[in-house]
């Protein structure tokens, strides 16, 4: 295969992130329950998050402004300062939240890092994840860091030039089909694509039986030593 540099995304590929957006989002519609009902509620804050990633970006402070965004026109207006406050409350915890780790990344990084370069893609806020990254103990097996506003086709060949490698050289794993696994096999590279349990909305594409030749699908991480080293 001739892989040079195998690249992970970090937000549920490398440990947990999506579950902790649920669990404040279902907050976010019991405190809107007087309104609207949990369904429309979802529905509503999710296209406040859509219209809003031009302007914030991805990453809980954009979520946390985009739920202050949705309470104010679900409610037309009428929340209370107190709700505002418990929203803005909320987003603050997730930033200080630990960072879990998905089971056998360490295992899997030790064993790849002699063998390859390894890098993180990321997509986000760069001081949340950078923060993430720094509580993870994660960052000394990473010859590179890459966080992205966006992940396009574009913006991973913006990243192999920086990495001075050709599209054929570059392997990435990652959860999401839509950002880490169809712009990387577009441009010429491979991929590995381990789903989570939970996938956001904006993320999810029609296209689950997607096959391409330089793709593998696997449940665990960890199968992608018996992969690499076979």
């Amino acid at each position: 295969m001739n892989i040079k540099v195998i690249a992970f995304d970090a937000d549920d590929t490398l440990w947990i992130n999506e579950p902790y957006f649920r669990e404040v989002e279902n907050k976010f519609a019991d405190l809107l329950s007087d309104f609207l009902s949990p369904h429309s509620t979802a529905r509503e804050l999710l296209k406040v998050e859509l219209e809003n990633i031009p302007l914030y970006g991805y990453g809980i402070k954009g979520f946390m402004l985009s739920m202050v965004e949705a309470a104010m026109r679900i409610s037309e207006g009428k929340i209370s300062l107190h709700v505002i406050e418990k929203i803005i409350n909320e987003g603050k915890a997730m930033l200080e939240k630990p960072v879990e780790l998905l089971e056998g990344v360490e295992e899997v990084l030790t064993r790849l890092q002699h063998h390859f370069r390894l890098v993180v893609a990321t997509k986000g806020d760069l001081l949340d994840q950078e923060r993430k990254l720094n509580k993870s103990g994660l960052t000394p097996f990473f010859h590179h860091i890459e966080i992205m506003s966006e992940k396009k086709e574009a913006d991973y060949q913006k990243l192999i030039k920086h990495l001075d490698i050709e599209p054929h050289e570059f392997l990435m794993i990652g959860n999401s089909l839509k950002s880490d696994i169809l712009p990387v096999l577009n441009m010429g590279g491979s991929a590995i694509h381990i789903p989570y349990h939970i996938t956001w909305e904006h993320e999810k594409i029609e296209a689950t039986d997607f096959a391409h030749p330089h793709l593998k699908t696997f449940e665990h991480i960890k199968e992608v030593l018996a992969w690499l080293e076979k």
